[in-house]
Parts: C-alpha cells; sequence; structure tokens
C-alpha cells in the first residue's frame, strides 16, 4: 500500500508556471475557480463605470455648466483604464484577489465638494488627486503607514464610512427624485407621479431583491433591469448614449493645474482624499484578506506594502487618465465568497474592465440617466452603513464624534465636514472620559488642524 502511494505521489503532476506564480496549488484553488472569481467580482462592481461617468460628468455639469465639467466619455475611459491597470498590478505584484476601482465616496467628494462646492476647476482637483496618490505611495512603502494608521481610532474610521454611506445614498436619492428641497423643511418627499421617481423606485426595489437573494452582480443587474423598463415607458430616451464614445480628452489633464494645487483649500482637499483613501484601502485589504484567509495566525499580512502600494500607483495613474481616487473595493468579498483566492481573481476582472469598452453605447445611457444610478447609489450607501454595527454606542466617548461624523457628512454634502467634526469632538471627549493620555500626538495634531478648517477653510 504505502508502494503505491508512493507512485500515485511521484506521478502527480507538477504545477505548471501559472500554478507556482499565483501559488494556486497552495491556496487550494485552481484557474477555473479563480476565473469565475474574478468575473463575479466584475459583476458586482461594474456599476462604478456608469456610476463614476454620470457622478463626475453629467453630476458636475447638471450644476455648473457642461463647460466646467470632463467630458462623460473621457470619465468613462478613465474609469476602465484606472481600474484594469489597479487589478493588474494588485494580481500580478501583490498577488491579492482584490479589485480596484474609482472610489465611491471620493468621486462624490470630488465632484459636490470640490468642484461644484469649493469652485475648483476639475483639472486641479485631478491634480490634488494625483499628489494625494503620490503622497500615499510614500506612506505605503515606508513604516510611516503603520504609525498614521494606529494614530487614529478603529471607531472613528467605521463613522467615515458609514457616513460616507449616507451621503452616497443622499445623492442618490435626491438624483432619483425621491427626496427634493422644500422652503420650509429644506428638504420632503419627491412626486410619486412622475416617470423618473417610479422609474428610480422600482430600480430600488429590484435591486433589493437581487441583493437579498444573494446575486453577487446585483447592483449591475438592478441597473440593467431599470435601463430596460425606462427604455420601454419612454423614461430613457435612447439619444442620451448619443456623444458617450471613449476618448482620452481628459488625459494628462492633472498636469495642468499645478499651479492652485497648494493653495490652503487644495492642500485640505489632498488631505482629505489621502484620510479617506488610506484607510478605506487599509480596511478593505485586512476585512478581503481575512475572509480568504490570507491573514496569518500573528494577524499580520503578507505583501501588505504592495497591496497599499498597488491602490496608490492605481491612484496616480487614475489621476493622469481622467479619474478620482481608485481604491480597493469591498465587492472584492463577492469573489472570494465563490473560491478567489490569488492574484488571477484580480487579473480576471483588470481583463473584463479592458473588454467593458466595447459596451460604452449601454454604460452611456444609464450614466446620463439619475434615475437608472440612482439605485445603485442608494445601495452602495446601504452596503457601506453597515460600519455603524461597529461602532461600540455604549460608550459615547466613542459615539458622540462617531455620530456627528455620520450626520455631518450628509446634512452639509461634505465629507471632509464630517470627518474634521469628528476630529475636533473624540479628544474633548476622550479628555471629559479622563481618557486623554490614549489620544495618540497625530490626533491633537489633526484636531487643531481641523478647528483651522472650519474657521478659515468654511463659509
Amino acid at each position: 500500500m504505502a508502494t503505491e502511494a508512493t507512485e500515485e505521489k511521484k506521478e502527480a503532476p507538477e504545477p505548471g508556471r501559472l500554478d507556482k506564480y499565483f501559488g494556486m496549488t497552495e491556496n487550494k484553488t485552481n484557474w477555473k475557480r479563480e476565473v469565475l472569481a474574478g468575473t463575479t467580482t466584475f459583476l458586482a462592481m461594474a456599476y462604478i463605470l456608469a456610476v463614476n461617468p454620470g457622478i463626475l460628468s453629467f453630476g458636475i455639469a447638471d450644476a455648473i455648466g457642461s463647460g466646467n465639467a470632463p467630458d462623460p466619455g473621457a470619465v468613462f475611459t478613465a474609469t476602465v483604464f484606472a481600474s484594469a491597470l489597479g487589478c493588474l498590478i494588485m494580481g500580478l505584484w501583490a498577488r491579492y484577489p482584490i479589485a480596484t476601482a474609482p472610489g465611491m465616496g471620493l468621486n462624490a467628494f470630488f465632484a459636490y465638494t470640490v468642484v461644484i462646492g469649493l469652485g475648483i476647476p476639475w483639472q486641479t482637483a485631478l491634480t490634488g488627486t494625483l499628489v494625494s496618490g503620490v503622497l500615499f505611495f510614500v506612506l505605503a512603502v515606508t513604516g510611516v503607514r503603520e504609525w498614521i494608521i494606529n494614530a487614529i481610532p478603529a471607531q472613528l474610521k467605521l463613522a467615515v464610512g458609514a457616513g460616507i454611506g449616507l451621503f452616497i445614498a443622499f445623492i442618490g436619492l435626491k438624483g432619483g427624485g425621491i427626496v427634493v428641497a422644500s422652503e420650509a423643511t429644506f428638504v420632503t418627499i419627491g412626486d410619486f407621479t412622475s416617470g423618473p421617481v417610479l422609474l428610480t423606485t422600482f430600480g430600488l426595489l429590484a435591486t433589493a431583491v437581487f441583493m437579498i437573494l444573494g446575486w453577487k452582480g446585483g447592483v449591475f443587474y438592478g441597473m440593467l433591469a431599470t435601463l430596460g423598463l425606462g427604455l420601454l415607458t419612454g423614461v430613457v430616451d435612447p439619444a442620451l448614449a448619443e456623444g458617450f464614445t471613449p476618448n482620452l480628452d481628459s488625459f494628462g489633464a492633472a498636469f495642468t493645474g499645478f499651479e492652485d494645487a497648494f493653495t490652503v483649500h487644495m492642500i485640505a482637499v489632498i488631505l482629505t482624499m489621502l484620510f479617506v483613501d488610506f484607510f478605506d484601502t487599509a480596511g478593505t485589504l485586512f476585512a478581503v484578506a481575512g475572509q480568504a484567509g490570507l491573514v496569518k495566525e500573528d494577524g499580520k499580512l503578507p505583501r501588505a506594502g504592495r497591496a497599499l502600494a498597488t491602490d496608490s500607483i492605481a491612484t496616480s495613474a487614475g489621476a493622469v487618465f481622467g479619474t478620482s481616487t481608485t481604491t480597493a473595493y469591498i465587492e472584492s468579498s463577492a469573489g472570494v465568497s465563490v473560491g478567489g483566492r490569488t492574484g488571477l481573481t484580480a487579473v480576471t476582472t483588470g481583463v473584463w474592465f479592458l473588454i467593458s469598452l466595447v459596451a460604452f453605447p449601454v454604460f452611456g445611457l444609464v450614466a446620463n440617466n439619475p434615475a437608472v444610478t440612482a439605485p445603485a447609489l442608494i445601495v452602495v450607501g446601504v452596503l457601506m452603513a453597515k460600519a455603524l454595527g461597529g461602532i461600540d454606542w455604549d460608550k459615547l466617548e466613542y459615539a458622540i464624534p462617531a455620530f456627528l461624523i455620520v450626520v455631518i457628512m450628509p446634512m452639509t454634502y461634505s465629507i471632509s465636514n464630517g470627518i474634521a467634526m469628528g476630529l475636533v469632538v473624540y479628544p474633548i471627549a476622550m479628555t471629559a472620559k479622563g481618557r486623554w493620555k490614549e489620544i495618540h500626538p497625530v490626533g491633537w495634531a489633526l484636531m487643531l488642524a481641523s478647528i483651522g478648517y472650519f474657521l478659515f477653510l468654511t463659509e
């Protein structure tokens, strides 16, 4: 028997080069499972190909005119290339099953806070994105990253994620007409007899059903279903896709805004981009890697520096192409849930992003119709709001600053306002509790910087 076992072992084929490079046998997976996982991840996050142009181009154009907004086709192209590049580097270099794309929340910050709110040209905002990516790279490849991660308490990190989720959901509710302005109460419910509001409502319900049923691409399928109904009922005009063609008109625009990139306002913008991207990426990285069983027993993550550096490279490259901050996507957990364990998963997702270039008419129809993209924004907001469950609400020194972060973001239409409020209140709350020694020195510095932000940078 022993002889037979030995012979069988000798006859077992040696792992191929692809297997060895990605460690598929070591991680108990195979190329078929990895390709399926990468495809699943792509379907789970493909909505960004429509939502990102909807926010960065049509969203800005609706508020301050098309002459002040990047071309939607250029944003679509930049989204494709930034996402694909990040996925390929993550898969081939860092070798993690984690996909990247322009981040939800940071694209809204770029459009609604920076360009629309502060009146900063989108080209200069891209320059800020590029600078934040370079700074992120420096943090990723040095020991400073551990110091920064430890400086901000987990409670505030969770609150920032949840607050961004509510902010995104509010944008979706507003864009879909479910929430409208009111002179008496600031906001009120929309007109549920209008076609766009009814279409948004249908899309929200359809997406919710798909997600509840466990469909990995539920948000994407919800957009397609909403688009289909919109075309059938005439709420969506097919002509909306005209002019939405892939192009590189925004390529290099980030290099034209350096003259205005280091004003006081822009420094605050760059630091906000860096703060949100750094902690969002770190949190997503550990969450997805933990789900995949890639975190070591000592709690450390192999090649963590490479994974963080990948995010920073993708952010910088994305800014050059013409899109907002690129970051790791929590939707990568969809691919991990079907067996993705290696970088081949991310590589597959990247290839699908490149293939999606040929489907630009579909994404153009979706991007130019808020009623179709609104359900995706609302549901993504729900997913991000899950972070509220991790906050220790029984301890007011955590609960009060966390709550203020969460509510200030949507109510002031600004992510940076919410973050700054939390950074001011947290040290005060901890001091009142007698826990001031637990505050990291960086925490005090951020408190002073945030006070200066409210005194000098807000209107």
